[in-house]
């Protein structure tokens, strides 16, 4: 298993004075504040890497997901390290009274799935990122359906940002977070203090498509290269070895059975 040691309570503390309070706004400011106390004190959390979080200008975290707390904890690690981020979160989100206020107000982009506003969450992207904001995508759009928590194949949305924009991505790899709140349960557990880690790696060398033509194959090349450093830095927290090829949601058989997997 990882060696990453979770936060000294000092550690804690020093970040729950120093931590990034600008830029929030009042509602995401407030939930934050709200939140807080449960990501650092009520579970052992640690990371490492935010040295590779630029502080100043646009850049894009790609983050694996396996659990619906991920933002949470994805939250308390880049506003420590200095940065705001900004969510893509499902325009159904944007229903619910408070959450709208949080989400809206915190600068958080709506993505509107399979609608006539589909481009508006790439568009806002990259709007934000031009304004030197940090975007927090999860390139799988939905929690890991691998059958042991691996990083999926992404969605090569954020491979077309990354090309158009250039700016640095940064993988992000989390653990332990689906213990705190299982996928598609509602219940956190907090009887125990569960260890939940977050890692950083260097930006994805993504030179051999930048400045190239967008095709298909290039935004599927970048985005493969994206997910493969999320991966590792996945594989270097549980200390085991990643399947040689990503679960793909898509290659399921006629009843929703994934296909065999090539041999590692």
């Amino acid at each position: 298993m990882t060696a990453d040691r979770p936060l000294t309570v000092w550690q804690k503390l020093v970040l729950t004075f120093s931590r990034r309070w600008r830029g929030s706004g009042f509602w995401y400011g407030l939930a934050i504040a709200v939140i807080w106390p449960f990501a650092l004190f009520g579970t052992r959390i640690g990371w490492r890497g935010g040295e590779h979080l630029p502080r100043t200008g646009g850049a894009l975290l790609a983050i694996n997901h396996v659990s619906f707390s991920d933002p949470i904890f994805n939250v308390a690690f880049t506003i420590s390290h200095g940065r705001m981020p900004r969510f893509l979160a499902k325009s159904e989100l944007w229903d619910v009274p408070v959450v709208r206020s949080v989400l809206g107000q915190g600068g958080h982009i709506p993505v509107y799935r399979a609608s006539t506003r589909a481009g508006d969450a790439y568009r806002d992207a990259i709007a934000a990122i031009k304004r030197g904001e940090i975007v927090a995508f999860y390139p799988e759009a939905t929690y890991t359906a691998d059958p042991d928590g691996w990083p999926m194949k992404g969605k090569n949305g954020i491979g077309r940002i990354a090309l158009v924009t250039g700016a640095p991505v940064i993988p992000v790899g989390n653990w332990g977070t689906q213990d705190v709140l299982p996928p598609g349960s509602a219940r956190p557990r907090l009887l125990s203090r569960r260890k939940v880690t977050v890692v950083a790696g260097p930006p994805v060398d993504l030179s051999a498509w930048l400045g190239g033509p967008r095709t298909r194959t290039a935004l599927d090349g970048a985005t493969a290269a994206i997910m493969a450093d999320v991966t590792r830095l996945v594989a270097e927290i549980r200390g085991e070895t990643p399947p040689a090829m990503p679960f793909d949601p898509a290659a399921t058989g006629p009843n929703g059975i994934e296909q065999e997997r090539p041999a590692s």
